[in-house]
């Protein structure tokens, strides 16, 4: 059952070859004597052009297929006199593989994203999704290329834990107790009888048990599914998503943001170098520049910019914004992209929020109102990468973890790695789909992961 890859059939064969094909049909044309059929294998974006005679002993059946047939096609390559290709395969036998009728949801007409949804499991057979995919494979590469390449140790953080990262209580709960009639002591649900003897959910981060792996190997990265109960609906926020998260050893906060924008240009110039022929369909279908905005940023010099300096900047624009911009409030999408695009013109790092709308784990500044924070801000999408420099003094995390109310006994091992042999150390958080909305024009998270996870729908 040998087959040529059709992207390998566009870029290496030549005219002439002898070749088996396999595939799904994208579309059926029938003519006066000759049927063409565009096979597309998912291999790259192009389809191959199948050309059909009536010499074929099964013509009847060809000349009936629909689209979404899978086909296993053997031929001879000619080259093409359409515009636009350079080979066409002149078919000798094709062997349906599995029909598709007329009920089949992907017809030739044009479908909307929302549509497209519903039938999550059907959609990476279109043009957008294809490329989607097919993009999001590359980056989750270059990722791990990028990493690997500075020595960079992989570690596999637990999906099931007991600690809330965040510390916002968004945790999906993961329990054998019956939901209903749980064990109960002074009405609360008695954990102690549950199979881990405690209360655990689904992780948000992997990054306190990387803190713990950078205390013995300096540098290493996590990259793996995160999940936050959080009840909302937009284009943004999931319940399910992938993180990608280094932390450094002996670093600091301008080091933590220096391999942020280091990995950044990587991935551009990634999608750029290695995504050429799906990065040209979203720029012409589903954002217009895309190429040239993409470029910018990989070629771009970016701006550092105080979180006081960047609140008295909004306060002084000369626009109107919905959200209030005042020192001590968090920077709303809003007040990001004005910042990168209207007063940087580029990516910016904005450092130094003040401590009390930041986690616990940041490293507290000497002024004691600010925390070595970091976001790196870019255009159209505002904030893509949130890090900071650690709190490695045991002292100063114990206090602050009591200043928000949590117990330090909850997560004593965590506070062991600043008990013994601690050193200064940073690292950032890159959510993956995010990143795949930003450099393929996407505007809804649900469009660039295969099975979205979000309120009220888990059915794939």
């Amino acid at each position: 059952m040998v087959r040529t890859r059709i992207k390998d059939v566009l870029g290496d064969e030549k005219a002439g070859a002898e070749i088996t094909v396999a595939g799904w049909a994208r579309t059926v044309r029938v003519g006066k004597g000759v049927t063409f059929i565009a096979l597309s294998d998912g291999s790259c974006f192009a389809s191959l052009q199948v050309v059909c005679e009536p010499s074929l002993a099964n013509y009847a059946e060809v000349e009936k297929l629909g689209t979404g047939s899978a086909l296993r096609v053997k031929g001879t390559l000619v080259d093409s006199p359409a515009a636009g290709q350079r080979f066409e395969l002149k078919a000798e036998s094709v062997e349906i593989v599995g029909a598709a009728d007329e009920s089949f949801p992907l017809q030739k007409k044009r479908h909307s994203f929302e549509y497209l949804r519903t039938i999550a499991h059907l959609r990476p057979r279109t043009n957008t999704f294809g490329a989607v995919f097919r993009m999001r494979s590359r980056l989750a590469q270059a990722v791990h290329r990028f990493f690997s390449e500075r020595g960079f140790v992989y570690v596999h953080t637990p999906i099931i834990t007991s600690s809330d990262c965040e510390g916002a209580g968004e945790l999906f709960r993961v329990t054998t107790l019956p939901a209903e009639s749980p064990p109960l002591v002074d009405g609360e649900v008695d954990f102690s009888r549950d199979f881990f003897a405690q209360s655990t959910g689904l992780t948000v981060s992997g990054q306190l048990e990387g803190e713990l792996f950078t205390m013995a190997f300096s540098d290493i990265y996590t990259f793996g599914p995160t999940f936050r109960a959080e009840n909302s609906n937009t284009p943004r926020h999931a319940a399910e998503f992938w993180m990608i998260e280094p932390e450094m050893a002996f670093c600091d906060l301008m080091g933590d943001a220096a391999l942020a924008e280091e990995f950044m240009r990587y991935l551009c110039r990634a999608a750029l170098d290695e995504c050429g022929e799906d990065m040209a369909f979203f720029d012409q279908q589903i954002e217009k520049g895309l190429i040239s905005r993409i470029e910018a940023v990989a070629n771009a010099s970016f701006a550092m910019m105080d979180y006081g300096e960047a609140i008295e900047r909004l306060k002084k624009a000369p626009v109107a914004f919905e959200y209030p911009v005042e020192w001590g409030l968090d920077l709303q999408t809003e007040h990001e992209r004005y910042l990168t695009e209207q007063v940087v013109g580029g990516p910016v790092f904005i450092v130094n929020y003040p401590k009390f709308i930041k986690a616990f784990y940041m490293r507290q500044n000497d002024d004691d109102k600010t925390v070595a924070a970091m976001d790196l801000l870019v255009p159209r999408v505002g904030e893509i990468i949130g890090g900071s420099q650690r709190e490695e003094r045991l002292d100063l995390l114990t206090l602050r973890m009591e200043e928000v109310g949590m117990d330090p006994d909850g997560i004593w091992w965590y506070l062991d790695s600043r008990r013994w042999g601690s050193c200064p150390h940073a690292g950032f958080g890159l959510g993956f789909e995010r990143l795949i909305m930003y450099l393929t024009g996407m505007e809804n998270i649900r469009d660039v992961i295969p099975f979205p996870r979000t309120p009220r729908h888990a059915e794939f």
